[in-house]
Parts: C-alpha cells; structure tokens; sequence
C-alpha cells in the first residue's frame, strides 16, 4: 500500500495532470484535495486533449475510483459540465467519482465578487476566494446543504439579505436542482478514504496551482486561496498526515506563472515569445499567455522545504532544446544582501536582482527520447546540477505532452 501526493512546487502549470495520470495507472484512489475549476490539468492521450478542471485526472484510466475532497470548492455548473464533456468522449463516471459532502459550493455572487475584487491580483474570477472566505466566516453552503431544501433556504437568504443585485429565490431554486443532479456523488470522503488505507489499496493525491501560490507559503498577496502544499491533502481529504508514504513535486525545466506578482528570473520580451510559443504557455483554464522566465532554484527549494519532497519531476525539458545557455538563479541580491532563502517581504521578490549560473545547451531534439540514459550529455548535467542544488533527486523527465513521452530518471 502506499499514499502518495503530488504537488506543484512552482506558481502552478508544472504539468500535473499528465504525471498524475502517469501515476495513477498504479492507483486504486485519485484524491483531489484543494482549490477549485481554477485548475486546468491538461492530459495527451494519443491525438487527443484532455482539460480538467476539478475532476481528477485519474479519470481517464479505466477502473479506477476518483475523489474530490472537502478542501476543494465546487461550482455545480462547471462540475455538471465537465462531467457531460467526460461522458460525451466516452469517458465512464457514475461510480467511478465521489464527491464530499462537506465541500464548500460556489454561488454566483461569489464569481461576481471575484470579478470585482480579484483584478488586482490576477485571480481567475472564478469565485474561489470568495468561496473560501464564506467557509472561513462560517457562512458557507456546503454539498450537502443541496440536499436540504430548508436548510439551503435558509443560508441563501441570509447570505443575500438586503441584497438588490441577486435573485435568492431564483439562486435557491437553481442550485436545489444541482443537488438534484449531484446526490448520486456524494459521500463522507474521509471514511472512504481511511477504509481504502485500511484495506492497503494506493491512493494518489493531487493538488492543484502550486507551492508558490499556497496562502500561507506563497508569494503573499499574489497568491490562491487555499492550501496548494502536501500539507492540504491531509485537511483537504481527511486522511492524517502520518498516513502519507511520499510527497512528489513536478517542476518545468525553466518557470512560468500566470497574473500578477513578483517574477525574479522573468525573460525579456523576445525570448519570452520564444520560450511561450515552443512551450504553448498559454493557460488551460483562462487561456492567458503565460510569462516564462530562467529556472528560480531559490523558490523550488522553498518547495522541498514546505512539502518536504521526496522527489522531483522535471516536465517540459524538451522546450529548452534550441537554447545554447541555460540559466539557473541559485540567489537574489536586494540592498547589497544576498538572499539564498525564499524571502517572506514581497518587496525584496518585486525589485531584486537574479544571481545566475550558466550551464550548456545541448541543441538537440529530446522530444523522441524514451531513456534517462540517451539523454544529450549536457541535459543530464543540466538535470544533476538542479538536482545537486534542490537537494533532492529527480524521479522522471517529461519532454513532450502525451502520455508516452515520460521516463525515469
């Protein structure tokens, strides 16, 4: 038996939903833990693309039983639309997906709020902040108040009192037929999940956004608004910590994010069109173009640190073929002082000054390797050198999209 999490340990679109669906051929469970269709997990089988947004990525192997925990927030509509997209490519659901009673739901006048206050900071406008802070303030509807027609009454009404921009009638009626829609799904999560441990099947955890981007770990106040490090699948799904065999975190060859917030390694303009366009840096979820910058070796061993990382997954190597120097920042100088650490005061991140070290391009084709070993030399030296300044090994390498361009490390 064993438990295992994957998270991002950069700012999110490290390439997770195609290592988890790597992973999960071995798994019995799919756990999903934090955030909500803020996520875009995007999985290449054969010719085809597959974008998930709160369903696990598990979902796309036969048999196999996915979960979303009550530390994710669902919005009923993109869920029932997911899974009608699922169904349509004849992917199998009824039974094969539960859903926690004790997740929180996402009403309109959350993304109505989010669209008002989250601009500044670059959210999705999805609702999820204002999502969780409900939850937070204790006036969250949760999945199984949709069960309860009183019980939902009451809480809409009372969310919505004095409220001229918001139909509560209309909102109550829609979203009692949600539940309708989504009674089948629901179950307590954690019973499901402590049973399965008992019973020594391997459940795999996944998270969404990334280390970077966790609330309390991340670069505050651009960041999400829940627990995107290996510590949230144990409050995100009920299973304890000790429960936990290993915690594996995917990176990409060089560093993206999405929004606003400080970007020390960010390219200049040409070779960010460069780096953009070879990678397909665009958002899967909001389809923004993403900004790309040097590997930070700075905030990938804040990752390790606050994960505790067993291992690492290098994903998207093969976007560097074509470069002749690879940067890595291996520090930060702010004010004369050398930060070798993640620094908390945001101002250092926003104004500092990179401290680089070059290695060799290999200028060759990495998107047909199938071996470690028949890698080009200067791309394993490129991969021992991250590995020798995170700390940590390197499990796998990703260099290309689908399912088959993947191998151990």
């Amino acid at each position: 038996m064993s438990c295992k999490i994957v998270v991002g340990a950069q700012w999110g679109d490290e390439g997770k939903g195609k290592i988890i669906d790597i992973l999960s051929r071995d798994a019995d469970i799919i756990a999903r833990y934090q955030g909500g269709n803020n996520a875009g997990h995007t999985v290449v089988i054969g010719d085809e693309e597959f974008i998930l947004h709160l369903i696990p990525s598990g979902i796309l192997r036969k048999g196999k039983l996915c979960i979303i925990g009550n530390g994710v927030v669902i919005d009923p509509e993109a869920l029932l639309s997911e899974i009608n997209t699922l169904e349509k490519k004849g992917i199998k659901i009824d039974a094969r997906l539960m859903i926690s009673e004790s997740a929180h739901v996402i009403l309109p006048y959350h993304k109505v709020i989010d669209k008002r206050r989250g601009a500044k900071i670059g959210t999705t406008g999805r609702g999820i902040g204002p999502c969780y802070i409900d939850k937070m303030a204790r006036c969250g509807i949760r999945m199984i108040d949709l069960m309860n027609p009183e019980s939902l009454r009451k809480k809409i009404f009372a969310n919505l009192e004095g409220s001229q921009e918001f139909n509560a009638e209309q909102i109550y009626k829609e979203y009692l037929e949600y539940g309708k829609k989504i009674k089948k799904y629901l179950a307590n999560v954690s019973q499901v999940l402590n049973k399965a441990i008992a019973k020594k099947k391997n459940i795999l955890f996944e998270g969404a956004q990334g280390a970077l981007l966790d609330i309390d770990h991340g670069t505050y106040p651009y960041v999400t608004s829940s627990s995107a490090t290996a510590g949230g699948a144990s409050t995100g799904t009920g299973v304890g910590p000790t429960r936990i065999d290993e915690v594996i975190g995917v990176v990409k060859a060089y560093t993206t994010r999405v929004g606003e917030g400080p970007f020390p390694t960010e390219f200049e303009k040409g070779l960010m069109e460069k780096i953009r366009t070879k990678g397909k840096e665009f958002g899967a979820t909001t389809g923004r173009p993403r900004r790309c910058g040097w590997f930070d070796a700075v905030i990938v061993k804040h990752s390790v640190a606050v994960n505790g990382l067993d291992e690492i997954v290098i994903t998207k190597l093969d976007v560097l073929d074509e470069m002749d120097k690879i940067k890595i920042c291996t520090g930060y100088k702010y004010q004369g002082k050398l930060y070798k650490d993640f620094p908390a005061d945001i101002e250092v991140l926003e104004k500092c000054e990179p401290v680089y070290e070059s290695c060799n391009g290999w200028m060759k084709d990495t998107t047909l390797v199938t071996k470690y070993k028949d890698l080009p030399e200067n791309a394993k030296k490129y991969l021992g050198r991250l590995s020798k300044i995170l700390n940590v090994k390197i499990g796998m390498v990703s260099v290309g999209s689908k399912r088959e361009q993947a191998f151990k490390a």
